[in-house]
């Protein structure tokens, strides 16, 4: 792999122009992580459209400004299930800028962090519709449909914004990215689901009774 690549000729010119605020919860083992994808998120967008708290636990003594977003009526979370709505179909309620918070982790992460931090339960919960494939290859996903964190924040900002360009704005230096590190020996990593249907899941099945299940809906196309 390339010890040093500058993607600084991918990323936008000028800070894009939004009015949607972004909040990224980051899970503190994402920070050590070498390729990850919300540093290229912040570089196209300005400072104060981009927010990025780390952290496990989140409560409104120590994060009072968050607190007050997520009481915001124009404040979305974006995280999948049964009580989101799509969000081409959320309406915003009043002219005002909108918020949106995503969280940056693994699903199980992820989960971790939205069930056990009642504040992220406050603000509408809206999901995308699976229509994507991701091009962060260079990263094992769970299944076909699941995006990076900077490929869920780039489609939620076009819809919100209602400007498709944000999208491919935003994908150009992730692109780069996983072109770079495949030309430089990286390999491209299908899906958990991918390996699963075909065959080519090589590692030991888990003891684990509820990851063995997992594993199993994912096989037979079951929302997990």
């Amino acid at each position: 792999r390339p010890q040093k690549v500058c993607l600084c000729p991918f990323l936008p010119v000028h800070p894009l122009k939004v009015s949607t605020c972004l909040y990224i919860i980051q899970h503190p083992a994402e920070e050590s992580r070498v390729l990850r994808t919300v540093p290229l998120l912040a570089a196209c967008l300005p400072p104060d459209k981009c927010k990025i708290l780390v952290g496990r636990r989140f409560n409104e003594d120590r994060y009072p400004e968050l607190a007050t977003v997520c009481r915001n009526p124009n404040t979305l979370i974006l995280y999948p299930g049964a009580e989101a709505t799509n969000l081409e179909e959320v309406a915003v309620i009043s002219s005002s800028p909108s918020v949106m918070i995503i969280i940056d982790g693994t699903w199980s992460q992820a989960k971790d962090i939205f069930y056990k931090n009642s504040l992220f339960r406050l603000p509408k919960q809206v999901q995308l519709k699976p229509s994507i494939s991701s091009q962060y290859v260079i990263r094992t996903q769970p299944t076909n449909t699941c995006l990076s964190t900077l490929e869920c924040a780039a489609v939620a900002l076009s819809i919100m914004e209602k400007n498709k360009s944000i999208q491919e704005t935003i994908l150009h230096p992730l692109q780069a990215l996983c072109s770079f590190q495949l030309q430089h020996g990286a390999q491209i990593h299908h899906s958990k689901e991918h390996l699963l249907k075909n065959g080519l899941y090589d590692k030991p099945m888990p003891k684990n009774k509820r990851k063995l299940r997992r594993m199993e809906l994912l096989v037979n196309n079951i929302k997990i």
